[in-house]
């Protein structure tokens, strides 16, 4: 399945029967760290020094800080 990458958007192949769920890969073009995150359908997320760039942990983490 082709899925692109998150950073640079360039499509990427990824065969669903040869990834796991959890499993990082880069991207050839920009060298983004990525992690597949659901296999159907296929979704990755690129994988920064803390964890996910993600907007879901973004929002959880200024939750924290106002308590």
């Amino acid at each position: 399945m082709a899925v692109v990458c998150p950073e640079c958007d360039t499509p990427l192949t990824i065969d669903a029967d040869e990834v796991e769920e959890g499993e990082t890969m880069q991207c050839d073009e920009c060298g983004a760290d990525l992690e597949i995150v659901s296999i159907d359908p296929i979704e990755i997320a690129v994988v920064d020094e803390a964890g996910y760039d993600d907007e879901d942990a973004a929002a959880h983490h200024d939750d924290e800080e106002d308590e």
